[in-house]
């Protein structure tokens, strides 16, 4: 059964409430421009590689496992940390972290928590990437992709044990 408008409400935390929408708007500018560089040297480039169905699943394995790996990974704190404060571990080598701070410490911190919405900066780094060192990127994808596989291939084994057990 779907959750009522009142109970969505409810689970809205006090910080979401108060989020610091300039430092978000900040973020986009940033995501923008970075954008905006990429189209513009890409087009003074002499000539782009297609990106295939192939090289689109390598790059969204690879975006949902560097974007998890960066947003929730135990080994990943240090680079969170001057955004974040730790609230416990997450399971699978994965930390619970929450946004410190205010304004745009807290927008970053908000972003590097969150993998999906550290997905599409991850994705832009791997397109942007590919435009310009096709090869390169493929085999930096392949390693997060080949990693992503085998963590579903080990929840999968986990949970066949379990019903076995």
């Amino acid at each position: 059964m779907a959750a009522s408008q009142s109970e969505r409400k409810k689970k809205i935390e006090p910080s979401d409430q108060n989020a610091p929408m300039r430092d978000y708007a900040a973020l986009i500018g940033v995501f923008n421009a970075l954008l905006a560089c990429f189209l513009f040297l890409d087009r003074r480039s002499p000539s782009s590689e297609e990106v295939s169905t192939g090289d689109l699943l390598l790059l969204g394995l690879a975006t949902q496992k560097a974007s998890r790996v960066l947003a929730r990974d135990r080994v990943t704190q240090p680079l969170r940390a001057p955004f974040t404060e730790f609230e416990g571990p997450g399971g699978s080598g994965e930390v619970e972290e929450k946004a410190r701070g205010t304004g745009l410490r807290k927008a970053i911190g908000q972003l590097v928590t969150c993998p999906y919405c550290l997905g599409i900066w991850v994705a832009s780094g791997f397109i942007y990437g590919f435009a310009f060192n096709p090869r390169l990127t493929r085999m930096v994808a392949s390693i997060f992709a080949v990693s992503s596989v085998a963590d579903f291939a080990q929840h999968g084994y986990a949970k066949a044990k379990e019903l076995t057990e």
